[in-house]
Order: structure tokens, then sequence, then C-alpha cells
């Protein structure tokens, strides 16, 4: 009878089924050094570009916080945090924030952005937060809590963009 043992259809029909994922590895989010995540930045960023224009000015302060997620020790996930001022205000500058294709749309950089507010948040006194958003990232900051402060404007290497912030 057709439906019985979860077998909906006709004795020995077969289903095709999208090829299956194998499982992800683990992934560690987490302080890192500057040099663990350069590469990800420049490939996910900065391609085609000359491999300089992945370092950013701020990076090597020692106020500079650099963050990344880890697979396998591989760098799936980077962002980084310059400590300067938005509108004469104390606050932490998100630059450089980046998922490899492969982890994207599973919730890491969400995760790593509430790791990263924690870690912040634990160690300075400052709650503000900015970055210059590229226009297509900038409704996934929005669901984070972030607010658009600026109308749009053109960074000659990266394309459009938008000023936002966020007050933790």
């Amino acid at each position: 009878m057709a439906g019985e043992g979860g077998n909906d259809g006709p004795a020995g029909a077969v289903r095709e089924v999208p090829p299956l994922r194998p499982p992800a590895p683990p992934v560690v989010i987490r302080a890192a050094g500057f040099d663990e995540i350069l590469q990800l930045r420049y490939d996910m960023l900065r391609a085609g570009l000359p491999p300089e224009a992945a370092i950013f000015e701020g990076d090597h302060e020692p106020t500079s916080r650099h963050y990344g997620a880890f697979a396998d020790q591989r760098n799936v996930g980077c962002a980084s945090f310059h400590l300067n001022c938005w509108l004469d205000e104390p606050a932490w500058q998100l630059r450089g924030m980046a998922t490899a294709p492969d982890f994207r749309g599973n919730g890491l950089g969400r995760a790593m952005l509430s790791f990263v507010e924690s870690d912040l948040l634990a160690t300075q006194p400052v709650h503000l937060l900015w970055c210059n958003a590229r226009v297509p990232a900038a409704r996934f900051y929005q669901r984070l809590g972030w607010q658009i402060v600026s109308e749009e404007f053109e960074i000659p290497t990266a394309g459009p963009h938008v000023r936002m912030v966020k007050r933790l």
C-alpha cells in the first residue's frame, strides 16, 4: 500500500536529492593576530588590488583588535576594530569584516559580532561602534542593531558604502 513505511511512491521509485554537504567542522571565534586574518581580508575585500591594499591605516596600532573565526585552523571569518572617534566620541571602527563564501548564510557573521561586542565591552569603557558598510551588507548590520547615518557614498577601491553606528 502506498504511504506505508514512509514510502510515498511506487515500489522501486527513486528520488534525486541535491548533493549532501559534508558536516562543517566546528568553528572557533577568538582574538587573532593580524597576520592570521590578512589573507581572508584580501581575498574577500581587496582581490585584484595590490596586496598592501588589504592593510588599513591603524591595523598595527596597539589599541587595534583583530578577530577571526577558524575551522580546522583555516581562517573563515575576520573583523578588525580600530579605537578612534565618531563625532568626537571615543568609538571602535569596524574595518575589514569578511566571511569565507562556504561559511556564509549560517550565522557566523552574527556570532562573530556578538563575540566581539562582548569582548570589547569587557576590556574598554567604549560603547559606540561605527563603520563604512558596503551597501549590500548594510541590511545585515541593520538586523544586528546598527543604524545608517549617512547618504550612500563611493569608495573607489570598494564600491558604494554607507556609514553606520551602533551603541552597545
